[in-house]
Formats: C-alpha cells, structure tokens, sequence
C-alpha cells in the first residue's frame, strides 16, 4: 500500500466524516484517476514521439496517441491526424506519481508559490498545468532528449459532490494551493 493511500484511509477519511456529513462510505470524496495529457501544436512525429516516451518514464505506464477528431484549417491538422498523447492512471500508480509530483517536482520547481485555483473549478475534477518538466528526475537524466516538450496538463478527478469537498481533499493531500 502506498503511503498517500494509507493515509488516505487512516487519516483523510475520518476527517471528512467529521467535516461533512454522509449516509454512506461511497459518498466519502477521494481521488478516482489522473489523466496526463500532452497537446502537441505541431504534429511533427519526433515531438509526438518525444512527449509520449516522456509520459512513460514519468509514469511508468504506456501511453495512447490522440488523433483530431475534427480538421482545423487554422492549425493546419486534418481530421485522424495524431496531436497529443494521454495516460489515464488508477490506483496505485495513480498514487505513486501524486506522491511524485507532492515531494519532488513541486518542492524543486523555480519560483512555484502554489497550484493557482480556478473561479470556475468543477467539483468532480481538479487541473493543472506544468510547464517546467525537467524537475522529474527520470526526464532530468536524459534533459537533451526533452528540452522542447510542451506543457502537461494534470487532471485529478475524484467523486466530490462540492467545491468545499474537493478543496478540503486537496487540502488534506497537502496541494499547495493558492
């Protein structure tokens, strides 16, 4: 069991019981999936291919390419045309790389004051952004590899049924919210 697991069931639980109220342990918030994207603007084959190796040495899962669903004349992509990569993590592997990106990344990257929280923030999900990816020691390794890889978009998506609930979540995991 991992260690945010585990203090997930032993600690975060029995506060948010004593915080809200439920009448059922499934309505008790906590984190379902992460889902890590890569949208790549140009669909050049050695950035697709960049991105999603560094998805996979992040987290140690393969990842799937996204193809457009949909041309755009004004990026220049035609409909099938590959223009991102995902990894959709659960249990724990989900757990290992938040606890990653609590103790390593954030800790080490240059200027962070915090995760910006949205006005419009959606209570079943949580996203951010990092731009500065060589902080994750598997990347900094082999940093000439992945000098121009765009930004990754984090998605934490849970079963909170209110914006209270998820911020308190978040809050507890010890995000470091602004």
């Amino acid at each position: 069991m991992n260690l945010l697991e585990n203090y997930y069931k032993k600690v975060i639980r029995y506060d948010l019981i004593n915080k809200f109220s439920y009448h059922n342990l499934g309505d008790i918030p906590e984190l379902k999936k992460i889902v890590l994207n890569f949208g790549c603007k140009s669909f050049e084959i050695k950035n697709i291919a960049a991105s999603l190796s560094a998805l996979e040495l992040m987290t140690t899962k393969q990842g799937t390419v996204t193809k457009a669903k949909r041309p755009n004349i004004m990026l220049k992509v035609r409909k099938g045309h590959p223009v991102g990569c995902i990894v959709i993590l659960t249990k724990i592997e989900m757990y290992n790389f938040f606890l990653k990106l609590l103790t390593q990344v954030f800790p080490n990257l240059k200027d962070f004051k915090g995760v910006k929280v949205s006005k419009k923030l959606k209570p079943k999900s949580f996203s951010l952004t990092l731009v500065d990816l060589i902080n994750f020691e598997e990347l900094e390794k082999q940093f000439y590899l992945f000098t121009n890889l765009p930004p990754l978009n984090i998605i934490l998506i849970t079963n909170a049924r209110n914006k209270k609930e998820l911020m308190y979540l978040l809050h507890s995991f010890k995000v470091p919210l602004i």
